[in-house]
């Protein structure tokens, strides 16, 4: 009976401390977990079918003989659809190209996509060298997403606006101590074992990011990096190649009305179960994706092998094509395969056969790989 009344009142605590003011800071932001049901039938059950296709996709990338052949492809497309989220639009011709030529006539736009990336690798390099999710690491990957050496918001007057009417309609919390409190205190659940399902606790710990919003700008990158981060410290990824802002654009209304659900009435139940069909949405077409992109490697390497004259051909040639869209005649001199005449030749016997398109960037000349910049161009 007691444990029913402190129940109880936790909960009364919890929704004492919610707010509709949205001119007032959220310093009271309740800690996690929420002492409401989370687990209710609906999220256990999207939860089993958003875990197997998370294991699907894990098990699929592990079919590609090098796992590092999708990885920068995948992560830059993650890296544009997650910049545009905050407005910040590029195309994904103008990110490979820059990601590949040596050239300073790259677009601001462009260059914040290729800082998100950086950004996630560091954080997925450091989770590799220490399991932890931590307020350093947070702050480490927003510095390189701005390009500066920001930290955690120290003054007040920060406002998240209605972008087409202007109205306020959230004031985070506070006062730099307080932030770092509250970072705190979802290190610590993070970390927790509390028999919460992972991909449960990935939608909850998103939320109360976005709600600390501790930077001055770059929340919205960095939050969505830490979910990759969360479900690979919990070995449900092996890389972190999940494309979970192409789910958030296509549902982007409803991403923020129901963020703005938890906060102002606790309604968590649609909330995770959008972050959970998020996931499951996006896992399969990673998966799908992983799948055609071995599919074009298989068909690449048999027409390449039947046209290319024997001392051109190679495994490790063709596989390097793979890497991302643009090559040019220094990834393969890098890789060892060729000195720098003879790659040139490597890659324009390449485009006699149309599997590559030379074109000039800056000084450089780059080859598409027309196929894979058109498979990772389709939106199916």
């Amino acid at each position: 009976m007691s444990i029913c009344i402190l129940s109880y009142f936790n909960k009364k605590k919890w929704l004492m401390n919610t707010t509709s003011d949205p001119y007032k800071p959220y310093n009271d932001l309740p800690r996690l977990p929420p002492p409401v049901e989370i687990e209710t039938k609906a999220v256990l059950r999207k939860t089993t079918s958003c875990g197997r296709a998370l294991a699907e996709l894990k098990g699929i990338g592990r079919v590609i003989p090098n796992q590092a052949l999708l990885i920068d492809s995948l992560i830059l497309q993650e890296a544009r659809a997650s910049s545009e989220i905050e407005n910040i639009v590029t195309t994904s011709d103008a990110v490979y190209k820059a990601f590949s030529a040596q050239t300073s006539q790259i677009d601001h736009a462009t260059k914040e996509v290729l800082r998100y990336r950086e950004a996630l690798w560091y954080g997925f390099n450091e989770l590799q060298r220490q399991q932890v999710l931590s307020t350093n690491l947070f702050v480490k990957c927003v510095q390189i997403i701005r390009e500066n050496k920001a930290g955690i918001r120290k003054t007040p007057g920060t406002r998240i606006v209605n972008q087409t009417t202007g109205d306020v309609i959230y004031t985070p919390p506070e006062g730099e101590q307080r932030i770092r409190e509250l970072l705190h205190d979802l290190e610590q659940f993070i970390h927790s074992e509390d028999g919460i399902d992972p991909l449960i606790k990935v939608a909850l710990i998103h939320y109360q990011f976005e709600a600390i919003h501790p930077f001055s700008d770059g929340n919205g990158r960095t939050g969505r990096i830490i979910n990759l981060l969360y479900l690979s410290l919990n070995d449900l990824l092996d890389y972190p190649v999940l494309y979970l802002s192409k789910y958030i654009i296509e549902n982007r209304a409803e991403y923020y009305r129901l963020l703005r659900g938890v906060t102002i009435n606790q309604s968590w139940e649609p909330w995770i179960l959008y972050m959970l069909a998020g996931i499951e949405q996006t896992a399969n077409y990673t998966r799908d994706k992983i799948l055609a992109i071995k599919d074009l490697m298989d068909a690449t390497t048999e027409k390449a092998r039947n046209q290319l004259p024997g001392n051109v051909f190679s495994k490790e040639l063709i596989e390097l094509l793979f890497e991302r869209p643009y090559t040019k005649i220094q990834y393969l001199t890098d890789k060892g395969i060729a000195k720098r005449e003879t790659a040139s030749k490597y890659l324009k016997v390449l485009e006699t056969i149309h599997i590559l398109k030379s074109q000039r960037v800056g000084k450089e000349t780059l080859f598409l790989n027309t196929g894979l910049y058109n498979l990772l161009s389709r939106s199916n």
